[in-house]
């Protein structure tokens, strides 16, 4: 979420709470193209300030969302400002962090299923930009793969923190193992997760039509094979556009996205407009058939 949303949700919050929230959940109903190759099953509204970052699915089905309400007090006071889009690997949940005041390092947050958090902190390259918006575990639980923002042609990978022994077994430095090198550019994504070793669907905040056709895209990115801690090449197709429906006008923001194996279920988050901004609109979709 940029500093602009951050602000305009703020004081949304304090503003219009339960009027705007009403009035985004009653007219966020209409339906759009579905991307490429997926159906959809089915969309509901969810609260911004908790859950207008990301979301992510436990192998049970049940579900977890970040938003700027889910930064506990311990992190915000030592800097870290922003919590991305999550991912959930064998119980594991992996949180992504920013400062974008000291904007020296970004953090990732592993919390076990017994409730332990631990704390790996990057420091950032020569050309690396602070950015770390989103966090996207690979399916063999070994890799992290993170994004900047802005026009880029790569996504950052780490060894999975604790997940992966190359890391510290509670906590520490993390330094980047590799990086996926796209073929195409991409703007501004908020949230990518694997659906296959090798398939990754992530969610675009690009406004513009410049670099892709449609505004806010989803983009999916073919690797040439599954990643191994050594660099990989990324095909990056769009698949279609997020939707844009509300009551409110102005610019929406494409936020997190999940995949859930288990069920099939593919999430996209997009936060509404103006006054509704306290709304955040969860679509859901699955493979479709053939």
């Amino acid at each position: 979420m940029s500093l602009r949303s951050r602000a305009a949700l703020r004081a949304a919050f304090v503003v219009f709470s339960t009027a705007a929230l009403a009035v985004a959940g009653a007219f966020a109903t209409a339906r759009a193209d579905a991307p490429a190759g997926w159906q959809e099953v089915g969309s509901s509204t969810v609260g911004s300030l908790n859950a207008g970052q990301g979301v992510a699915t436990y192998e049970n089905g049940g579900t977890l969302y970040r938003g700027i309400g889910s930064i506990p007090a311990e992190l915000a006071a030592q800097g870290w400002n922003h919590v991305g889009d999550p991912d959930i690997a064998s119980g594991y949940v992996f949180d992504a962090y920013e400062d974008q005041e000291a904007a020296t390092a970004k953090m990732f947050r592993v919390t076990t299923p017994t409730n332990v958090s631990y704390t790996y902190v990057h420091q950032l390259e020569p050309g690396e930009k602070y950015n770390n918006s989103f966090a996207a575990v690979s399916p063999d639980a070994q890799w992290l793969v993170s994004g900047e923002w802005g026009n880029t042609d790569r996504l950052l990978v780490f060894p999975a923190p604790v997940l992966n022994p190359a890391t510290p077994a509670t906590g520490g430095e993390l330094a980047r193992a590799a990086q996926i090198d796209l073929d195409k550019r991409v703007r501004d994504l908020q949230g990518c997760d694997f659906v296959t070793a090798t398939r990754l669907v992530c969610a675009s905040d690009d406004h513009a039509t410049d670099l892709w056709p449609n505004p806010l895209p989803l983009h999916q990115i073919d690797l040439e094979r599954p990643l191994d801690g050594g660099a990989v090449t990324g095909h990056v197709t769009s698949i279609g556009a997020l939707e844009q429906e509300s009551a409110c006008s102005g610019t929406f923001e494409a936020e997190g996205v999940d995949y859930h194996a288990g069920s099939g279920t593919l999430r996209a988050l997009v936060i509404q407009p103006g006054i509704c901004i306290l709304a955040t609109t969860e679509y859901r979709y699955r493979a479709a058939a053939g």
